[in-house]
C-alpha cells in the first residue's frame, strides 16, 4: 500500500471532526435479505434495484476515491449491498491500492462468495475483510439472513480468508433481543484462540423498513456483563482516533472483542466517515435522510479541482449527530425517511 510522504491537511466539519474514512457502496444488490436490512416482502423477486447505467463505474469510483485522498481520506473500505456480487471487484481493489496516501483498504461482506476469491483479493492489494455473521446456530443463521447461505460457508470463507493473509478477520454480529442473543456465547466461544475478533453490534433503527423498537436493543453493557461472567475480559485502548468498536481482551489471552454500541452509547463526536453509494451519492452519516450526488457532476464535465471542491463543501457543512439525538422512547423513527443502509454499507 502507498503512502504520501506529505500528509494532505484535514477536511473538518462543523465539530471539528475530520473526514479520514470513506465507505464505497459498490452496488445495492444483496443475496441475502436479512430483516433487519432487505426483508423479502419488500425486497421480492420484482424489486427494481439499480441499473447499470445508474451506478457508479469502477472509473467514477477510482477518481472519487483518489479525490477524497486528497481531502484526508486514509482509509477506504468496499460495502454492499454485497459487494462480491461484483464479479470485477479484484479489479477495482487493485485500482483502489494504487492510491498514494491510503493506509487501509478493507470490504465487508457476508462471506457467501468470498472464498473463491479471498485470495485474488489479497494478491490485488486488500488488507483487512469483516464478515457479518449474526450466529453459528444453523437456523438462527437462516432466520437472520432471509432463509439465504449457510453457516458452513461462511465458516469456510473465514478460513479462506485467514489463508490469504487477510487475518485477523472481523466477525460481525448484530444482537436482537429474543432473535439471537442466547446465540452470543455459543459464536464467541468458537471463535476464542482463532485469532479472530467477534464484534457485537446493537440492533440499531437503521432506514425504514425494520421496525425497529428499543426492546428489541440487547445494550452493550447487558453482553458484558454477560460475557465477562463466563471469560473474564479487560478493555483496551482503541487502535485509531475514530474507531466505533470499544475493545476488550479476554484475560486469559484467548483474544480479543468488541462492542459497537450506537444506540447506549453513541460515538457521534468521533465519527470520521463518508458514506458514497452506488449511485453516486454522497451521505455523511449512517442515519441521513439526504446526500449530494456526485455522480451528476462527474458525468456533466466537472473535473477534479471542481469535485474536490464539492466534496470539501459538503464536509465543511457536516454536522450530524443523530445517535446522539436519538430519542427511543418517543418513536420517531416513522417520521424521518432516513436512507436505506443496503445502499451505503453498514
Amino acid at each position: 500500500m502507498n503512502r504520501n510522504k506529505l500528509t494532505p491537511p484535514a477536511t473538518l466539519d462543523t465539530r471539528g471532526r475530520p473526514m479520514q474514512d470513506l465507505r464505497i457502496s459498490v452496488l445495492d444488490q444483496c443475496n441475502f435479505r436479512c430483516p433487519y436490512c432487505m426483508p423479502e416482502a419488500q425486497y421480492h423477486a420484482d424489486y427494481q434495484f439499480l441499473r447499470k447505467r445508474e451506478r457508479l463505474t469502477h472509473d467514477e469510483i477510482f477518481r472519487i476515491a483518489r479525490i477524497a485522498v486528497t481531502l484526508g481520506v486514509t482509509k477506504l473500505r468496499l460495502t454492499g449491498g454485497e459487494p462480491l456480487l461484483d464479479k470485477r471487484l479484484p479489479e477495482l481493489v487493485a485500482r483502489l491500492a494504487t492510491i498514494e496516501g491510503v493506509d487501509d483498504l478493507a470490504l465487508t461482506t457476508n462471506g457467501i462468495l468470498l472464498a473463491p476469491v479471498a485470495q485474488a483479493l489479497a494478491d490485488a492489494g486488500l488488507l483487512r475483510i469483516t464478515i457479518s455473521m449474526d450466529s453459528l446456530d444453523p437456523d438462527v443463521f437462516r432466520r437472520m439472513s432471509g432463509n439465504r447461505g449457510e453457516v458452513g460457508t461462511v465458516l469456510g470463507a473465514i478460513a479462506a480468508a485467514e489463508r490469504a493473509g487477510l487475518g485477523p478477520v472481523k466477525i460481525n454480529a448484530v444482537v436482537q433481543r429474543g432473535i439471537n442473543d442466547h446465540t452470543v456465547p455459543d459464536l464467541l466461544r468458537h471463535f476464542r484462540g482463532s485469532g479472530h475478533i467477534v464484534r457485537l453490534i446493537e440492533y440499531m433503527d437503521v432506514g425504514n423498513r425494520n421496525g425497529w423498537r428499543m426492546d428489541q436493543v440487547v445494550p452493550s453493557r447487558e453482553l458484558l456483563k454477560i460475557i465477562h461472567a463466563k471469560w473474564p475480559l479487560r478493555a483496551v485502548d482503541s487502535q485509531y482516533p475514530g474507531e466505533v468498536a470499544r475493545r476488550y481482551k479476554y484475560l486469559d489471552g484467548q483474544g480479543e472483542i468488541g462492542f459497537i454500541s450506537s444506540v447506549t452509547e453513541p460515538f457521534c463526536g468521533a465519527c470520521s466517515r463518508a458514506r458514497l453509494s452506488a449511485d453516486g451519492v454522497l451521505y455523511t452519516c449512517l442515519f441521513a435522510t439526504a446526500g449530494t450526488s456526485l455522480r451528476d457532476p462527474l458525468r456533466n464535465g466537472a473535473d477534479d479541482v471542481e469535485l474536490a471542491g464539492i466534496l470539501r463543501r459538503i464536509w465543511h457543512a457536516r454536522e450530524d449527530r443523530y445517535s446522539e439525538l436519538r430519542r427511543p422512547d418517543e418513536r420517531e423513527f416513522p417520521l424521518v425517511s432516513k436512507v436505506e443502509m443496503y445502499r451505503i454499507g453498514g
